[in-house]
């Protein structure tokens, strides 16, 4: 087969990692995977075989506004017409929908990866909450979709109400393998003394302040690692609360897993996500997670005797406690528990979606 991927840019994060992840997989197994990026910005590093194309030239951004997005759906539309049909397209996150949306590409599954009427319900304006409910309605109502977790499909259905869209679940794909043996890499900027780890970008719905509120509670002896890009409101945030000698901005890193491997835990404390790729990673890695119980994805990965290290969201005591349980008597990992990540379950289910 022919697969197309489109996205916004390869800028750090879940969705993106997850797409680089699906490309190369597929293309092993024998497919032609090509991505198509609205601007040419990329932090992760994309294999050889996997072809890569972007609507910009380097260094330069995207246009922005109502007229960018109709520049950027001709730009698309030519550009694929150049390079040839295509079984299948796979569009990632809501900016790259609407332009594939307003290209009117064939073949078209659309993934969505966070809870999108969460995100709305958060907007503070609600005249702006009203029009961003209306796109995402005309982008998505009766189209196919993927979502990246069963939180994510309930989420569409009831939070967003596309009644006659076509909804299939696929987790994002996890290579067990591959994971294990790059936690191994040695990095010599791992810090020495023992230490707790928070992957994600800086923004309000990672709960950065949360997460900071807990580990001061918590007064464990270990180091908070941030691996996120420093800020100067983070920095902020962090001498606000006298931690300015306990938490590393350890900033982006494309193989974060000797990091998970070697940290004591990972902590999610989020409001929210759609599938939190990092726990999974953690966990593979052999690193226990506690998490608070956002809609959606933590619930769905910590199951079974897993389950107790969920806490409820915005509750920074329960996090604490559960961060010192974890660290004082750290759970045994159950792998049964983690089968349906695997990379095969998720290039199977894209497969079938192309037949």
């Amino acid at each position: 087969m022919r697969i197309l991927f489109v996205l916004s840019n390869l800028l750090g994060g879940g969705a993106e990692r997850a797409t680089i992840n699906l490309a190369k997989g597929l293309t092993s197994r024998g497919h032609e995977s090509h991505i198509i990026l609205l601007e040419q910005l990329a932090e992760y590093s994309v294999p050889p075989a996997v072809k890569v194309h972007a609507l910009t030239v380097p260094g330069y951004r995207r246009p922005g506004g109502w007229l960018g997005k109709r520049l950027m759906s001709w730009k698309l539309r030519r550009l694929h017409r150049a390079l040839g049909s295509f079984d299948l397209v796979l569009s990632t996150l809501p900016l790259a929908d609407e332009v594939v949306r307003h290209a009117n590409l064939p073949n078209v599954h659309f993934r969505i990866a966070n809870n999108l009427s969460v995100k709305i319900a958060a907007m503070e304006n609600l005249d702006k909450a009203a029009r961003r409910l209306r796109r995402y309605r005309w982008i998505y109502d009766e189209q196919r979709l993927i979502a990246v977790s069963k939180g994510v499909a309930t989420d569409l259905r009831e939070g967003l109400g596309l009644s006659r869209a076509a909804i299939t679940t696929i987790y994002n794909p996890f290579d067990f393998d591959e994971i294990r043996t790059l936690s191994k890499a040695v990095d010599p900027d791992l810090p020495e003394r023992p230490y707790i780890i928070h992957a994600g970008r800086f923004q309000r719905q990672k709960r950065h302040d949360l997460l900071l509120d807990a580990f001061k509670a918590a007064a464990l002896p270990h180091q908070l690692v941030l691996l996120t890009a420093p800020s100067a409101e983070l920095t902020a945030l962090i001498a606000s609360r006298g931690l300015e000698e306990r938490v590393t901005v350890a900033g982006f890193r494309e193989n974060p897993f000797p990091w998970y491997a070697n940290a004591a835990a990972l902590v999610l404390s989020s409001d929210r996500e759609g599938m939190p790729n990092m726990v999974i990673e953690a966990l593979i890695c052999g690193t226990p997670v506690v998490s608070t119980d956002c809609p959606s994805g933590p619930a769905e990965i910590l199951t079974g005797s897993m389950r107790r290290w969920l806490v409820p969201c915005g509750d920074a005591a329960a996090l604490a406690t559960r961060m010192r349980e974890v660290v004082e008597s750290p759970p045994a990992i159950d792998p049964a528990l983690l089968e349906r990540f695997s990379k095969d379950a998720a290039f199977n289910a894209i497969e079938a979606l192309a037949r």
